[in-house]
């Protein structure tokens, strides 16, 4: 195999991926101070106990209403169908801390709810009557609305693609429509279900700013804690570790279910498109208040109590710094998205060309920093630097260089990279396909180089991919929340942070304001992205 530059450039990204990713493990041999003692004999335990309810219950939760949803718009038309098969992906547009924050601020004494009543029948102790939504439950429910649309798109590209042969063959068995569903509709999904879950449990586990505001001691304040409140670089990696344990025991059982799969679609018999049922009478009305409920309550309700809280303190609109924060959060956007789809054009040319398999299994370990969570990339990217800098820079006799990459957008986007690498390689990827190697060996016989045969090429044709790129990066980052927390310099605030610290200063009318704005970008952006999101080939 030749190395070129295409190898060369394709194995140092990989390289710069995976430090913060092998560190964590390395880390784990480190000694710790003995806050680590007094913790294993205390809250470990806790903080285990917790991450596996919290994980359990919102995986639970999330397949019910994805999975729910999902198959009501795929196999029926009922009123507002065609509404909900895209108004139900609004969910993601609101971050599980956002979330919290609306539930606490509509359930709290003297909140929202107290007010509607108030207006409605006068002064009363409404408090007393009015359900606290707030510790685990109030955690489960923030988590399960926000990320149940992993589940509801995946289960419904699956339905969509199921052929009218399989509904005609639970017919055929006498089956009800219930008991098709269960035995065999579901079964056939299950693959892209068992994938959405997977992406929730990561998430889950992944999760800081809603745990954190219902003071849930799970793995993932812990890390933060012993980092932040005990500057315990070692025992955070540490705990990492044991959250890096739960995240790959998922990914064990993601893989041991799809191969024990048995349902598959054949391809023999051709693809028959099925029709649509339309409903009547109350089961039309069950459909349509089932999707419209988890469409309120996923997106309605925290929009609505963010616009509420804004109206009701509109002195808090003013003394916020709109543009600056605008422009933060635009600028770590653009910069990120820029060097992520420059560096994974490059690593997949780079594959392409090279045909490694050193190369192919480097990129395969290096797209798993979108599995680990975002504080722990962090966390690692920091004992990396500080290792570095007293190992070798002081060692050269070099100026420290922690405040380049520390506290600095550099480091901010460098942890960015590593996080989100695997949402740019694998979209590049997936168009990559599409361009069949003999448009290569042609452009090679008329005398194109490999890097005009890249720049002229390959990148007009993946256009519109790396349009779908660089939304759903933008989305993303405009989310991301503990690596800006730990990562950004002084006095560098999104609306993310902005919101984080109003909230944990218990402002939570303050805090409605750069949530709003975020909710609203946010779903811009996804609104943008539901042609690609929302393909219907089939339909």
């Amino acid at each position: 195999m030749k190395f070129n530059s295409w190898y060369i450039s394709s194995f140092l990204i990989s390289l710069v991926v995976l430090i913060p990713i092998i560190t964590v493990f390395t880390s784990f041999f480190e000694n710790t101070s003995n806050y680590y003692e007094i913790l294993k004999n205390t809250f470990l335990l806790e903080y285990i106990l917790n991450s596996f309810i919290l994980l359990i219950s919102v995986l639970i939760l999330t397949f019910l209403l994805g999975t729910g949803t999902a198959y009501l718009v795929s196999f029926y038309k009922f009123p507002g169908s065609d509404l909900f098969k895209w108004a139900l992906i609004l969910s993601f547009a609101v971050p599980p801390y956002i979330y919290a924050y609306s539930l606490t601020a509509f359930f709290e004494n003297y909140g929202t709810a107290f007010a509607i009543l108030k207006n409605l029948f006068g002064d009363a102790n409404y408090n007393k009557s009015i359900p606290k939504f707030d510790g685990m439950f109030g955690a489960i429910l923030s988590i399960s609305f926000s990320l149940y649309a992993y589940v509801y798109i995946l289960a419904r590209a699956s339905f969509l693609y199921q052929s009218q042969n399989i509904i005609d063959l639970g017919k055929n068995l006498g089956f009800s429509k219930f008991k098709s569903f269960y035995r065999i509709i579901l079964p056939a999904a299950r693959p892209a279900i068992v994938a959405g879950l997977s992406l929730v449990a990561m998430e889950t586990l992944a999760e800081f700013g809603a745990v954190d505001f219902f003071s849930i001691n799970t793995l993932t304040t812990g890390i933060y804690n012993s980092w932040i409140t005990f500057d315990d670089l070692a025992f955070a990696n540490r705990l990492s570790f044991f959250l890096l344990l739960f995240i790959f025991s998922l990914f064990i059982l993601e893989n041991l279910s799809r191969k024990r799969a048995k349902y598959h679609f054949s391809s023999k018999g051709g693809f028959k498109q099925k029709e649509k049922i339309k409903l009547f009478g109350n089961k039309a009305i069950f459909a349509s208040l089932f999707c419209f409920l988890v469409f309120f309550f996923s997106f309605i309700f925290p929009l609505g109590q963010m616009l509420y809280w804004t109206i009701k303190f509109p002195e808090n609109l003013f003394d916020l710094q709109i543009v600056d924060l605008i422009f933060n959060t635009l600028y770590l956007v653009l910069l990120s998205s820029i060097v992520l789809i420059i560096f994974s054009l490059i690593s997949n040319y780079g594959n392409r060309v090279s045909k490694n398999k050193t190369l192919n299994f480097l990129s395969t370990l290096s797209i798993s920093g979108y599995a680990i969570p975002g504080i722990i990339l962090a966390i690692a990217f920091i004992s990396f630097i500080a290792w570095f800098d007293n190992s070798i820079i002081k060692l050269l006799g070099f100026t420290s260089i922690k405040k380049v990459f520390i506290g600095s957008i550099l480091g901010l986007v460098i942890v960015y990279f590593v996080r989100f690498y695997s949402l740019a390689f694998n979209g590049i990827k997936s168009g990559y396909e599409k361009i069949n190697i003999s448009v290569d060996e042609s452009a090679y016989l008329l005398g194109y180089s490999k890097r005009k045969t890249f720049t002229n090429i390959h990148i007009p044709f993946l256009r519109n991919s790396l349009l779908f790129i660089l939304i759903l990066i933008s989305l993303e980052i405009i989310r991301e929340l503990p690596i800006t927390l730990i990562l950004r310099p002084f006095n560098f605030e999104t609306f993310a942070t902005t919101a984080y610290i109003s909230a944990s200063e218990d402002l939570l009318e303050a805090a409605a304001v750069p949530s709003l704005f975020l909710i609203l970008i946010a779903s811009l952006f996804i609104i943008i992205t539901s042609k690609y999101i929302l393909k219907e080939n089939h339909e």
